[in-house]
């Protein structure tokens, strides 16, 4: 695939590109206030490291910032149908400044059919959202949206951002309204902290994104242990007994898990991980959770039954419909 280097819409690359093929920043710079942030650091800090968010200078203003990707949006029409677009890697997409902007273009985007996924760590938005009667009117939202939040177990590192606890209790609610979730368990600070976010997520959060603090090594034997438990909390037994359809029988003929884990590169190469002796629910960067349609019907089916008569009863034509 050849990189597109738009004014909004681009290609990331590097660790950037383990998140999304395609992304979209409109803004530089942050007010969460986040001591870890990638973006206070290095030669590009300056730039894009600011404690408030300002429109990128190639934008003349917010008018002007929609015209352009909306062209660009068009140019690359067909590959953001297929991988969809990420929303944002040099700001948070919901802050107080950002919000209009963002979700203008993510309308954009529902026009035409692109998924979208968005990585924040504010809910003050979720509660109007789930309001909204125009966006509830449009089902369509809850298949090409995908909310994200970035979780560490650490609130005293983000001072200006939604607490932990609130990004989760946001988190339930969206999948409960039946939007799709994830979470960025991004940067690691503690093992037992970032066990503690999916073990309180792992209900009603379908994809979870797993890095390291950037340039801080880990102890080898722990990192494993790290990497043992995460994969053994989709997989107790205990727990495969109280709930059987968090494995699901899916529609291409084996079983699969509601969970989807991808550990970044970085983790993996710490840790002396070949990433080819995971477990299937352990997934590749290209794993999409736009892909989960089937699996979540089945798994709300099953909730609401309280069985996996459901499932039993209805498979053929869920799938049918998922091939719609």
């Amino acid at each position: 695939m050849k990189n597109f280097k738009g004014k909004a819409i681009y290609n990331p690359s590097g660790k950037a590109g383990e998140y999304s093929y395609w992304a979209c920043n409109f803004y530089n710079g942050c007010s969460n206030g986040c001591t870890y942030c990638y973006l206070k650091k290095g030669v590009l800090a300056h730039t894009l490291g600011g404690d408030k968010p300002t429109l990128k200078k190639c934008f003349k203003d917010e008018a002007h910032a929609l015209e352009i990707f909306e062209k660009e949006l068009k140019v690359n029409l067909m590959k953001l149908q297929e991988y969809g677009l990420f929303f944002t890697f040099t700001s948070d997409p919901f802050l107080p400044e950002t919000i209009t902007l963002t979700v203008k273009a993510m309308i954009k985007c529902l026009s035409n059919n692109v998924p979208v996924k968005t990585l924040t760590k504010k809910t003050d938005w979720v509660e109007y959202f789930l309001q909204d009667e125009e966006i509830n009117k449009k089902n369509l939202c809850k298949k090409l949206f995908a909310f994200g939040f970035t979780l560490t177990g650490h609130d005293e590192l983000e001072p200006n951002a939604s607490t932990n606890a609130e990004r989760i209790e946001a988190m339930r609610k969206l999948h409960e309204a039946g939007f799709k979730t994830w979470a960025s368990i991004e940067p690691v600070i503690d093992f037992e902290s970032s066990l503690q976010m999916i073990e309180e997520t792992k209900d009603f959060c379908s994809h979870y994104k797993i890095g390291l603090k950037s340039g801080k090594k880990y102890n080898f034997e722990e990192l494993n242990y790290f990497v043992s438990n995460v994969v053994f909390t989709f997989s107790k037994p205990n727990d495969f007994q109280k709930n059987p359809m968090k494995q699901i029988f899916s529609p291409y003929g084996k079983w699969d898990f509601f969970n989807k884990i991808y550990f970044k590169d970085s983790l993996l190469k710490q840790a002396g991980l070949n990433r080819s002796i995971l477990p299937d629910n352990c997934v590749k960067r290209d794993w999409s959770i736009f892909g989960l349609k089937y699996l979540l019907e089945v798994y709300r089916r099953w909730k609401d039954c309280g069985s996996d008569s459901a499932m039993t009863n209805d498979s053929t034509s869920l799938t049918d419909r998922d091939k719609e």
